[in-house]
């Protein structure tokens, strides 16, 4: 199965002021990184999107409607700090937004050197 192309499209587009960024084929999708660093991945299956957030706002971000913890295999949680969003969750710009906006914050700690988990 395939990655979301408009979705890709999408992201792209909302990634385009960033530097340093770059495309990689990746988790059966297209992960976007910013400075060597995975934001999100336009997903093949299991959501829209498999996100990388602070491990800080984990717990509030997997509450949201529409997320839930990634699995690598059914069953098998990647864990802390890896939300997997539905379609309905980024159908929206201000949707699609509000969770590029959760990657590049925790993005922005690691390149600073701040720790990400609790």
């Amino acid at each position: 199965m395939a990655y979301d192309a408009q979705l890709a499209d999408r992201v792209r587009g909302a990634l385009a002021g960033e530097t340093d960024v770059r495309e990689v084929k990746m988790f059966g999708g297209l992960a976007f990184m910013v400075a060597d660093k995975m934001v999100v991945c336009v997903s093949s299956g299991g959501g829209a999107l498999l996100v990388r957030v602070s491990g800080d706002r984990d717990a509030d971000l997997v509450q949201v409607d529409g997320a839930r913890r990634a699995e690598m295999g059914a069953g098998r949680s990647m864990g802390e700090g890896w939300i997997a969003v539905d379609d309905e969750a980024v159908a929206t710009d201000d949707g699609l937004r509000f969770w590029l906006d959760a990657a590049l914050e925790h993005n922005a700690r690691q390149r600073r050197g701040g720790s990400s988990w609790k």
